[in-house]
């Protein structure tokens, strides 16, 4: 996909440094060697020599940093930065000594103290113990209470409804139920991710069975008032950003549908983010996008975080962490 080549050339002059958590996995090891030779980023590999030969045999590791949470002298200054993290929690400097020496803790910690500019884990973690880390330490961005997720979806090629030939979908893998709050803390950070990532001007839209009022299940579920609230919000939060809701998602992606039932919207009929008002919708949409559409969809991106930090599928592939590793590094522009 173009799009993918140009996040790639683009993350290559950037020359970001990720850290990949998970020396000890095959798939990361060749990654790891696969961006470096192509200079897509420059790469910390949490793990050590030895265990890298043995589970990639044959892989060049020239260019490559390796560091053994075990052994490395930073471990120690590490220690501290999560004690202060923490111990309002209760946590002992013991304790913190300890967690410290943890692959995906190191690596969040690397990334808190400045050493690196992005941080990928998850191929052999699970997305708890992957973004668990980054809440603890490197915490939410400046004015955002919510980490959230998003896919860039890449049109098998261009239509009168997506003319950009890309899209965003959000929130469809973290959040199951969002409130108000939530879903425009989503909606604002998506717009940021689709400006920084996608290349695009994003037009927000806020979805729903309803379009302006059109439906209201208010009686029993209050899911409409919910996505208005929340509408609502995320105007305030971003006032300058080009967002609109509720709709359904003809009217959001349809110009003359949008006219009809949201007449004097510069969004409706022309929206190229989408925020789904819970995972359910969420993660069936893209996946409706993916199978019947021809989609590609790149992610789950994470978002909302203080510095970059994502998280990988334990089903991923070399490909796809190497796709991970250029979107973190242009989250860290």
């Amino acid at each position: 996909m173009a799009l993918l080549d140009e996040i790639k050339a683009k993350a290559a002059s950037l020359k970001k440094t990720i850290v990949l958590c998970e020396g000890e996995d095959k798939r990361v090891v060749e990654a790891a060697a696969q961006i470096t030779k192509e200079g897509i980023a420059k790469i910390v590999l949490i793990g050590n020599e030895e265990e890298a030969k043995r589970v990639a045999p044959g892989v060049d590791l020239t260019g490559i940093t390796l560091i053994d949470p075990l052994t490395s002298e930073k471990t120690a200054e590490y220690a501290k930065i999560l004690y202060e993290a923490r111990k309002a929690k209760g946590m002992t400097e013991e304790q913190a000594a300890q967690q410290a020496k943890d692959r995906t803790m190191f690596g969040a910690l690397m990334l808190k103290a400045g050493d690196v500019d992005g941080y990928v884990s998850g191929a052999c973690h699970s997305t708890a113990n992957t973004l668990r880390p980054g809440l603890q330490v490197v915490k939410t961005a400046p004015g955002i209470k919510t980490v959230s997720s998003c896919f860039i979806m890449i049109a098998p090629a261009p239509n009168k409804y997506n003319p950009d030939g890309v899209a965003v979908f959000a929130d469809c893998a973290i959040n199951i139920e969002p409130d108000a709050q939530q879903l425009a803390d989503i909606a604002v950070s998506s717009a940021k991710t689709a400006k920084a990532i996608a290349g695009i001007e994003p037009r927000v839209a806020m979805l729903s069975f309803s379009t302006k009022g059109s439906g209201n299940d208010d009686k029993f579920f209050k899911s409409v008032p919910k996505v208005q609230e929340a509408t609502a919000l995320a105007k305030e939060m971003a006032p300058d950003l080009a967002l609109d809701g509720e709709f359904q998602f003809d009217a959001a992606v349809a110009p003359e549908v949008g006219e009809l039932k949201a007449p004097g919207s510069k969004v409706a009929g022309h929206a190229n983010v989408f925020v789904f008002p819970n995972i359910n919708a969420g993660n069936i949409g893209y996946k409706i996008a993916q199978r019947f559409g021809g989609y590609m969809a790149i992610g789950p991106v994470c978002q909302g975080f203080a510095k970059p930090l994502n998280d990988l599928s334990r089903g991923c592939n070399v490909d796809d962490i190497v796709a991970t590793v250029a979107v973190t590094a242009l989250q860290a522009e």
